[in-house]
């Protein structure tokens, strides 16, 4: 494939010695994830074998845009692009709206030449607009929370009901503590899997998490909520520019009583506000379900999800997937099976479903 060239502009397929710009300019974009971040295409290509098509458009030899792909193939089938999966996040990142229609462009020929289907963005709302949007029972959006500078001033500004909640999760004996190794990504991995099962979701690999902690090194943490020496919850957080998000966090439900997830949720907050980031980012929720009213209790901000699926000829076919009538017997099928059997089959399912 040939790089293709707009004005001035030209889009081409980023190289290991582009990560370094790749991420720079990442970070100091104002719509940028984690998941943009080059950390991200490392761990699908190890975790998951997936082939990744990392954009770039440049102008004068300076980047003014990116587009991160990954090609999600199941056996026997020709797939799709997606940006990105596995996340909520991804999409066009630019510093001139000129690159928008070359970067497509080109990912369109990607589609074509791998007979990939159609090619799904995942974006979001600018984080810089203050005024909250209207929002439609069941919109997916993400939840983003503005930080003062330290835990002690963000703890003030909670509503008194919420600081009692907080501290009754205290009181209950569940404590918090937050890791970067070997051991804690065991204890992650545990509460995952057992969560998961019970929502009737297959469940990551192991070697996805830890390819994760592995490639994001300091920008990965892991936050542990534990009661009598026992892990009882579990998050994994990533951070980019000057916000933390919060990818996958899950408690055990037979502990559900002691507030773990109060517990969790505050231990992260009070890590990212005394880190000094600007931003926490819950992920996403569906507009009325219980996760979002529990993140919105935080003072979490919607921003609607832009997801939109393009086919060959740059039209928009798609945008946020139609609920599935099926989806709840398959749910309810998958959290009755065993759990060896939903433990094996699960990440070999998941490498394949792209959220």
């Amino acid at each position: 494939m040939t790089d293709s060239p707009n004005r001035t502009i030209t889009v081409r397929l980023a190289n290991k010695t582009d990560y370094s710009a790749w991420d720079s300019f990442v970070e100091t974009h104002p719509n940028s994830s984690p998941y943009h971040l080059s950390a991200w295409k490392s761990a699908v290509e190890e975790a998951y074998k997936h082939r990744c098509y990392y954009l770039i458009a440049e102008t004068n030899n300076a980047i003014i845009g990116v587009l991160p792909i990954v090609h999600i193939k199941p056996p026997l089938l020709s797939g799709s692009l997606c940006s990105l999966p596995f996340c909520d996040l991804g999409g066009i990142l630019t510093s001139n709206d000129e690159a928008i229609t070359p970067l497509i462009e080109f990912a369109q020929e990607l589609s074509g030449q791998y007979a990939a289907g159609n090619l799904h963005l995942r974006q979001s709302k600018n984080i810089t607009n203050s005024e909250e949007p209207a929002l439609q029972e069941g919109q997916k959006v993400r939840m983003l929370l503005a930080l003062p500078d330290n835990a002690d001033t963000l703890l003030s500004g909670f509503k008194s009901k919420l600081r009692s909640q907080i501290k009754k999760s205290t009181k209950n004996g569940i404590t918090y503590s937050q890791h970067n190794d070997s051991k804690a990504l065991d204890s992650f991995y545990s509460v995952m899997q057992s969560n998961m099962r019970m929502l009737g979701s297959p469940v990551h690999s192991k070697q996805w998490f830890a390819a994760i902690v592995n490639h994001y090194g300091e920008k990965a943490q892991i936050g542990l909520v534990s009661f009598e020496g026992k892990v009882v919850g579990a998050a994994i957080i990533l951070m980019s520019g000057d916000t933390v998000t919060v990818p996958w966090a899950s408690t055990l439900a037979e502990y559900n009583r002691l507030s773990p997830n109060m517990g969790l949720y505050w231990g992260l907050l009070s890590y990212a506000a005394d880190s000094k980031h600007g931003y926490f980012d819950f992920g996403r929720s569906s507009i009325g379900e219980g996760t979002f009213k529990f993140k919105k209790q935080w003072g979490a901000t919607p921003l609607p999800l832009d997801w939109k699926d393009y086919d060959a000829n740059g039209e928009v076919v798609g945008s946020q997937s139609p609920p599935n009538r099926y989806r709840d017997l398959v749910a309810t099928t998958w959290s009755r099976l065993p759990a060896f059997i939903t433990n094996i089959l699960g990440p070999i399912f998941r490498r394949y479903i792209s959220l």
